[in-house]
């Protein structure tokens, strides 16, 4: 399900004695941090806050943000969360967010009308990610998000079409 805002990290500690904070990004890389102008204190886009300065350290992104100017204005923003709008974000196609593809249902690519389940989880294992489906009965199963497996991806629509492994849900009949 596509959202308006996201979360894309959070603050986790200070760096230096000017309000620079360390940023714990929720993304591929904290490079991808460094596109926005303005994040967002709240999930509904409500507390603007203007991107001074972004820039990688590490698997941590360095951020300064507007009105935060001292060491102890950054250190009472510890463990909160940022956001940023969907429509900022620059994506290449056919990449989407974890947070849309939780809840998408999941269909067989063959078969429109068989029902696998839902994808509750996401796991990101180096080589690929994992989907986590969970069916109607709440038996979980774990599926590589991988081209021969994922045919078609719809976050707008909520809906997922896949080619299972042989064998993989037979339990569920």
């Amino acid at each position: 399900m596509i959202k308006d805002y996201l979360a894309v990290g959070q603050i986790v500690g200070t760096h230096g004695v000017r309000g620079e904070m360390r940023v714990n990004p929720w993304a591929d890389s904290p490079e991808f941090l460094k596109q926005f102008k303005t994040l967002y204190y709240d999930s509904e886009g409500k507390n603007a806050v203007k991107v001074i300065s972004a820039r990688p350290h590490g698997n941590i992104v360095l951020m300064k943000l507007e009105g935060v100017e001292t060491v102890e204005a950054a250190s009472a923003m510890r463990n909160r969360k940022l956001y940023m709008r969907r429509a900022d974000a620059k994506l290449k196609d056919g990449v989407y967010f974890i947070e849309e593809l939780i809840g998408c249902e999941v269909f067989d690519a063959d078969d429109g009308e068989k029902y696998y389940g839902k994808i509750s989880n996401v796991s990101e294992t180096g080589a690929n990610d994992v989907w986590h489906i969970k069916s109607d009965g709440g038996k979980e199963y774990l599926i590589p998000a991988v081209p021969s497996f994922v045919i078609d991806t719809d976050v707008e629509k909520n809906r997922v079409l896949i080619r299972p492994m042989k064998g993989i849900f037979d339990d569920e009949n």
